[in-house]
């Protein structure tokens, strides 16, 4: 029984091997998206950063009014920053995108309120929904209060009083998290595209080798076989596993050479990406690829055609997509259960690995867990379903 079993594992898995890479148009589809899956992300996070970090250097500030307050511009220009004007229009560009930096405006009489003691009012305008401008807010208000600070401890050094007794408390904050745990903050995503990719890779052999061999007519001579309906079953499954698993190979080792490519020197010194990376980030996708390969398997042994098939997996596709947001939306705020939900816990797990986080194995193991869980109850449905057609 158990020669049997494998024998007919064996010619079923080469014969679904063997039609897939016959259809060399779809094959080429998923290769070489994966390839490019890694440089192109990676140039993508990095040219943002690297964007942000050119305007940094630049220390360029634009100000309305700043003719009114010679005190003020001192204090810029000593901070090293350029002053530009800015446009007569900037509410308007700021609103349009047309203008990527936040404006400082200076009220007429600043200098008359700051030489009688009074509290002076300056505006930092911007547009949170241009996010480029809204980034730089951050640093004007740091300019802006670093010139409060000075006028308030000239004015108390007049005054025969100490700086020290206005500020009775020093602040130091200290960073507990690595430098690959900051990068995390732009790489974040890089976990969905990595699951996304094994699912396609697995989608359209799952299809293929369920409602497209129905669709052919070829499934129902295949079952008339001799051989058992569960070692036909696996073949399918095995061959649809691997198809995923190929993509998420490859998409794993496209972030090695992609690497090469950033244009951030920052981003590049904190993302840390190696062969150790990519093989506990391959290791963490082989349970929910052979739980997602049975169940597009079971959605689609239901179905006559290949467009059915592909209808009813859209709710699994778009499952898949939206449940590492929950960690995107919430972060920092990761549960146990999060372990035992399929894709939140891969996404939890190869954000560790970005961070640098050793994996445990009471963390690993709700993941296989569940993988294992999806795999037995989509194959045994796949199975049911198969004998249910013969008896027909």
């Amino acid at each position: 029984m158990n020669i049997a079993f494998f024998k007919a594992f064996r010619t079923v898995f080469a014969k679904e091997i063997v039609d897939a890479l016959r259809d060399r148009r779809t094959l080429l589809r998923l290769l070489i998206p994966s390839m490019l899956m890694g440089p192109l992300m990676l140039m993508l996070m990095s040219g943002l950063a690297a964007s942000l970090q050119e305007r940094a250097e630049q220390r360029e500030i634009l100000v309305v009014g700043i003719a009114n307050a010679p005190t003020l511009r001192n204090f810029i220009e000593r901070q090293t920053f350029t002053i530009k004007e800015a446009p007569a229009d900037y509410e308007t560009a700021l609103r349009s995108a047309r203008l990527t930096d936040p404006v400082l405006v200076v009220p007429d009489n600043f200098e008359t309120l700051l030489a009688g003691g009074e509290q002076a009012t300056v505006r930092i305008v911007s547009d949170s929904a241009n996010q480029r401008a809204e980034a730089g807010v951050g640093a004007i208000s740091r300019l802006m209060q670093s010139f409060s600070t000075e006028r308030a401890t000239l004015t108390l050094a007049m005054r025969g009083i100490g700086a020290q007794q206005l500020r009775p408390l020093d602040v130091q904050e200290r960073d507990l998290a690595s430098v690959q745990a900051r990068a995390t903050r732009l790489t974040q995503m890089l976990p969905m595209f990595i699951m996304m990719a094994v699912l396609y890779g697995a989608l359209t052999a799952a299809l293929d080798s369920t409602a497209g061999e129905r669709e052919r007519g070829s499934l129902e001579p295949l079952l008339v076989n001799p051989a058992p309906h569960a070692a036909i079953v696996a073949g399918k499954w095995a061959a649809v596993l691997m198809a995923g698993m190929l993509v998420a190979v490859l998409s794993n080792l496209s972030f090695l050479p992609g690497q090469w490519l950033m244009r951030s020197d920052a981003l590049a010194a904190m993302f840390q990406f190696g062969w150790g990376e990519a093989l506990r980030f391959l290791l963490l996708q082989i349970p929910l690829g052979a739980g997602l390969a049975a169940i597009l398997m079971a959605l689609a042994i239901r179905t006559k055609t290949f467009k059915e098939a592909q209808a009813s997996t859209t709710l699994v596709i778009t499952a898949v997509a939206l449940t590492p947001m929950v960690a995107i939306v919430n972060p920092g705020g990761e549960a146990s259960w999060h372990l035992w939900v399929p894709g939140l816990g891969q996404n939890q797990l190869m954000m560790q690995v970005l961070k640098g986080e050793a994996l445990t194995f009471a963390k690993v193991m709700p993941t296989v867990i569940v993988g294992a869980a999806l795999t037995i109850a989509g194959l045994a449905f796949v199975a049911r379903s198969m004998r249910a057609a013969v008896a027909r």
